[in-house]
């Protein structure tokens, strides 16, 4: 079925379309959801954004089986591991994507707010701002909603995801994986022969940019990798209510 292209006007308030598209699809699974967000007028017009991190595979080839034409916004911070780069272009490859689209910062701001590429040393909230937080409200100017790979097993901050969720009035974030767990997403790899990230396999479970990853000891929640040491744990990009979540939930951001 052909993809609604169609922005902005006639559409219903956000949270409205949100609240509708959750009761009406509480109890459908993934592929359900994703055919829903990639073909219905009310959601209007959607990206998808990846990190080709350590699970994104699984989100990418639903998208591949669905609609290979569907816009998918890669953000290259210019810190990623090489491995990561390297696997976007394989993954992009086998699953036959064909609108990849590279997201970056200004280069121009670039050199004039980290020149030595020492910002995330003295605040990884500007460094992530700078990098990802920017570029992609750039990239994201003109469509109504956007697929994200955020699961509740994740993290206190994603317990509670929904499969659509409003970002403040501005669009809709899909979630078609909200309630998958880590077997789910096992299971779905080794049914469908996907490629993994090869860090994977050395103990990096949540994969992000270079500097501000680690791998991640047995037991420890899945995204401790990320900015370890600090109280931070999104990069800016992923909201609670309009709000980008910094630190642990609480009654203040979650409510």
């Amino acid at each position: 079925m052909p993809r609604d292209t169609t922005s902005g006007a006639g559409l219903a308030p956000v949270a409205e379309r949100v609240d509708e598209l959750n009761a009406r699809y509480r109890h459908h699974g993934a592929t359900a959801v994703l055919e829903r967000a990639l073909t219905d007028a009310q959601v209007g017009r959607v990206a998808m954004v990846s990190s080709f991190g350590a699970e994104s595979v699984v989100l990418l080839h639903l998208v591949s089986v669905v609609d290979k034409t569907t816009p998918v916004l890669f953000i290259d911070t210019h810190m990623l591991f090489p491995e990561t780069l390297a696997y976007q272009a394989e993954v992009a490859d086998k699953l036959g994507l064909t609108d990849i689209r590279r997201i970056t910062a200004e280069p121009g701001k670039l050199s004039f707010e980290d020149p030595d590429n020492t910002l995330h040393q003295f605040s990884t909230d500007a460094c992530c701002a700078l990098r990802k937080t920017e570029p992609l409200e750039r990239a994201l100017n003109g469509y109504d909603a956007w697929i994200t790979g955020r699961k509740r097993y994740q993290g206190a901050t994603r317990a509670a995801v929904e499969f659509f969720e409003a970002e403040g009035d501005t669009r809709i974030k899909i979630n078609p994986l909200a309630h998958w767990g880590r077997e789910d997403l096992e299971d779905y790899m080794i049914n469908n022969r996907l490629p993994r990230h090869p860090l994977v396999s050395q103990g990096y479970p949540s994969i992000g940019c270079a500097p501000c990853t680690s791998p991640v000891k047995p037991g420890e929640d899945p995204r401790a990798g990320r900015w370890r040491g600090s109280d931070k744990t999104e990069c800016g990009i992923h909201f609670i209510n309009g709000k980008a979540v910094r630190g642990p939930v609480t009654k203040e951001n979650a409510a």
